[in-house]
């Protein structure tokens, strides 16, 4: 729903959800009450609407922290810390090549909104 093109096809992508998964009240109750929150998304661009609900890299990190930390018990909490400190050292070195897909449009379409521009303007210095 929050992947379709435009308002009118999340709306429609909604319908045929609800008309799919309508023997599942629960499910289809969480997305009634917060739909209002996937249709703020329609208010900007394509590719900025990519990158705000995209959690592929938070999931990553999440699965690399729970892959480091259940390997023991730890004897003090600092121990924990350090651990998941060396972990994003090397999450670091291993993205630090990575790039977002069409960024220059994105950028420009954060541009055309003013209270974004500001706060973009940041990420070019």
């Amino acid at each position: 729903m929050y992947g379709a093109p435009s308002q009118k096809a999340s709306e429609s992508a909604f319908e045929s959800f609800f008309q799919q998964w309508s023997a599942y009240p629960g499910a289809v109750d969480v997305w009634i009450r917060n739909r209002n929150h996937v249709e703020q998304l329609f208010d900007y661009g394509s590719a900025i609407r990519k990158i705000m609900y995209t959690t592929n890299a938070v999931e990553s990190i999440h699965a690399s922290f729970r892959k480091v930390t259940k390997k023991g018990v730890f004897p003090h909490e600092n121990a924990l810390f350090k651990l998941l400190y060396l972990r994003i050292q090397e999450l670091e070195t291993k993205w630090g090549g990575g790039h977002i897909q069409n960024w220059s449009m994105v950028m420009n379409q954060l541009f055309l909104y003013e209270k974004l521009k500001e706060r973009a303007l940041t990420y070019l210095e």
